[in-house]
C-alpha cells in the first residue's frame, strides 16, 4: 500500500533530503490535502517537534480531522500521544522517546502499550549509516533497526523504518533491508526512504510491506 506523507516545518509542507537540506516547500497545503483525502492512510510528521525547535500542533490537528492519518514528530510522552489521538489521528508514531541513553527504553514501551494500547502505536526505527537515527535524525545510537524491532515487537501495531541514507534522494529503497526486517517482526512493516517508482511499491506490496512516499510525489516524478 502507498502511504503519502505530509512533512511540516514552520507551518509549511516541505520535503527534505536526508532530513537536512530543504528541497521543496509549499505554503498552500490544500491541494495536497485534497489529493490525499481518498487514501486509507497518510503519514504526517511535525518536523519542528521532531527536531525540538517548535511545533505545528494546530496544523497537525486540522489535518487529522480531514485525513485518515498516523502522526509522528515529538511524541515524547503518553500525554502528547493521547492529545494527538484525541485530535483525530488513528495512530501515533513514536521514535526517539523509545531510546534512553544508548538503550531501548523497554519500560516506556510497555507503559505506552498499557496506557495507549498497542493498536494505536507505530514505533519508528529509522536508520542512518546502519545505526538508529534519533532527535530528528541529528544523532545516532549504536543500535540496529533489526535489534530494536526484535525488542519492541510485543508493544506496537506496526514498525516504520526510514532509510535515512536515501531519504529524499529518489535513488531507490534497498529491498534487501525490507526482507531482513520482515524476519525480525510479526507486526506490519512500513518503509520509506528513496522510493521513486510504482514498481518499487508493487515489489514491497508483494512482500506485505507498506511504502511511505514523499519526494517522488511532491516533485511530480510519481503520479498518484
Amino acid at each position: 500500500m502507498l502511504i503519502p506523507c505530509i512533512d511540516l516545518m514552520g507551518g509549511k509542507v516541505v520535503q527534505l533530503v536526508q532530513g537536512e537540506k530543504k528541497a521543496l516547500e509549499f505554503t498552500d497545503a490544500e491541494p495536497w490535502i485534497r489529493k490525499f483525502e481518498k487514501y486509507p492512510l497518510v503519514h504526517i510528521v511535525d518536523l519542528d517537534a521532531a527536531k525540538r525547535q517548535g511545533s505545528n500542533r494546530e496544523f497537525v490537528s486540522g489535518l487529522s480531522k480531514r485525513l485518515h492519518c498516523q502522526v509522528g514528530g515529538g511524541i515524547s510522552s503518553i500525554a502528547i500521544a493521547r492529545d494527538v489521538l484525541a485530535a483525530g489521528a488513528q495512530r501515533v508514531v513514536v521514535g526517539s522517546a523509545l531510546i534512553s541513553g544508548e538503550k531501548i527504553d523497554i519500560e516506556f514501551a510497555k507503559k505506552l502499550a498499557d496506557e495507549i494500547g498497542p493498536d494505536k502505536l507505530v514505533f519508528s526505527v529509522d536508520s542512518k549509516n546502519g545505526k538508529l537515527a534519533v532527535n530528528g535524525w541529528r544523532a545516532t545510537v549504536p543500535i540496529t533497526a533489526e535489534s530494536a524491532i526484535a525488542i519492541l515487537d510485543p508493544y506496537c501495531h506496526s514498525f516504520l523504518y526510514t532509510h535515512v541514507d536515501t531519504e529524499g534522494c529518489m535513488s531507490g529503497f534497498p529491498m534487501d533491508v525490507a526482507r531482513q526486517l520482515m524476519k525480525a517482526t510479526s507486526k506490519k512493516l512500513i518503509v520509506g526512504g528513496g522510493i521513486s517508482s510504482v514498481a518499487e511499491i508493487d515489489e514491497l506490496d508483494v512482500m506485505g510491506v507498506d511504502a511511505v512516499v514523499g519526494m517522488a510525489i511532491y516533485s511530480g516524478a510519481m503520479t498518484v
